[in-house]
């Protein structure tokens, strides 16, 4: 009987695999079947925000005490929103923010929900 290895994958052979089960009209079960492996196990991928095949591309996002503008000139007070921010925490909170806000109030949010 021959002895099975268990095959490592790679982060990016991970998206991949898990991208490709959003194709219209393809099912796990039968990307599974391609790569000779489990459907569990791309199930279990698609459930880790590492594999999400939309999954979002985070930015480094310092908070600073005052918006600044072109000018360079700091601005009191709330700030206008040209649209909307979406933020998710490392404590799994989702945050949208649309009309003005208070960067100093928003900050401290922010601090407040992700210790």
């Amino acid at each position: 009987m021959a002895r099975r290895t268990k095959r490592l994958w790679t982060d990016e052979e991970k998206r991949s695999i898990c991208l490709q089960t959003t194709a219209p009209g393809v099912s796990v079960a039968r990307v599974a079947q391609r790569y000779a492996m489990n459907a569990n196990l791309i199930f279990k991928w698609l459930r880790d925000p590492r594999y999400e095949p939309d999954a979002a591309c985070f930015l480094p996002v310092e908070i600073v005490d005052r918006p600044m503008h072109e000018n360079s000139k700091a601005v009191a007070g709330p700030v206008p929103a040209a649209g909307a921010i979406k933020i998710d925490t490392a404590g799994d909170h989702r945050l949208r923010i649309s009309g003005t806000y208070d960067p100093e109030a928003l900050a401290r949010l922010i601090r407040g929900l992700s210790g």
